[in-house]
């Protein structure tokens, strides 16, 4: 357990230049990374600008353990319009170009809409059908460019925000390069966490670690929230989790070095956890 690696993603300067922020990570303490694919941080339609971060992180030893791909409202792999469906496509998969060319393990994708509320289930069922065929797409590319697809479970008052929601796509998905990443934020939100794990067990690739104080999606650090992180973490050693924890925490605006310092202490924070769990103390 305590050889958990433990990184950060990039969406903590989500504002600057990733060529200005990856030394900030590293000088920072952090070599294993998730790329954040915010255009002002990187522009994935950009192929010379995701070439120079390669360079850049191969160059200061750091290691792209995964992609997250771009959500926003007109990114719907779901709409009901198939040229909404097929622009989305797209988007996601020219992300999915650029997590190859950083040499990223994983490309981490919402499997839903930014859209509130669940429609009627009549619209439901066919935006989970448009969901799954798009998918299919997606992880094939994934499969070509040797990316594992891995869906987050979604905040709770999203479309798709529910874990059965992820798992009926997970079962709709033909291709078997295709796990899951448990955002520990918002499974807290939506009343999950305590089953979660179990829930995800054989799909489960990966955590994006965040606290919040369950009524917003906050993205502080690990124990300045309400999340009971032990009680986490004996879930995960019960189900014999090893995959990296990507610390996802929020662009407070401090200089780097205080955001930076904060990450350290939190991955601090979660490394005694584990730890003490692993030698049997309480």
């Amino acid at each position: 357990m305590s050889d958990w690696r433990c990184g950060i993603s990039t969406g903590c300067f989500y504002k600057t230049d990733i060529l200005h922020a990856l030394p900030e990570v590293r000088d920072g303490g952090f070599l294993t990374i998730e790329v954040c694919s915010f255009p002002a941080h990187l522009d994935y339609h950009n192929h010379d600008h995701v070439a120079k971060a390669a360079e850049l992180m191969k160059s200061l030893g750091m290691d792209a353990n995964s992609f997250h791909a771009p959500f926003a409202d007109a990114i719907d792999i779901s709409s009901p319009d198939a040229g909404h469906r097929a622009h989305a496509v797209r988007e996601v998969t020219a992300a999915c170009d650029a997590a190859a060319m950083l040499r990223a393990s994983y490309v981490v994708l919402h499997p839903g809409p930014e859209r509130e509320g669940r429609p009627p289930p009549h619209e439901w069922y066919d935006r989970m059908r448009h969901a799954a065929d798009s998918l299919n797409e997606v992880a094939a590319h994934c499969r070509h460019a040797g990316l594992t697809l891995l869906l987050e479970n979604m905040l709770p008052h999203l479309m798709f925000g529910h874990v059965s929601d992820l798992m009926f796509l997970l079962g709709a998905i033909r291709e078997t390069n295709v796990g899951t990443c448990l955002d520990t934020g918002h499974a807290f939100l939506s009343r999950d966490l305590r089953t979660v794990v179990h829930k995800l067990s054989g799909h489960l690739r990966m955590l994006h670690v965040n606290d919040n104080h369950g009524e917003r999606d906050e993205h502080l650090s690990p124990g300045e929230g309400a999340i009971d992180w032990i009680s986490l973490f004996r879930q995960l050693r019960q189900w014999n989790f090893h995959g990296p924890l990507i610390l996802e925490l929020a662009d407070s605006g401090e200089p780097p070095e205080r955001i930076m310092r904060r990450a350290r202490e939190a991955r601090d924070y979660l490394r005694d956890i584990i730890d003490r769990q692993t030698d049997g103390a309480p």
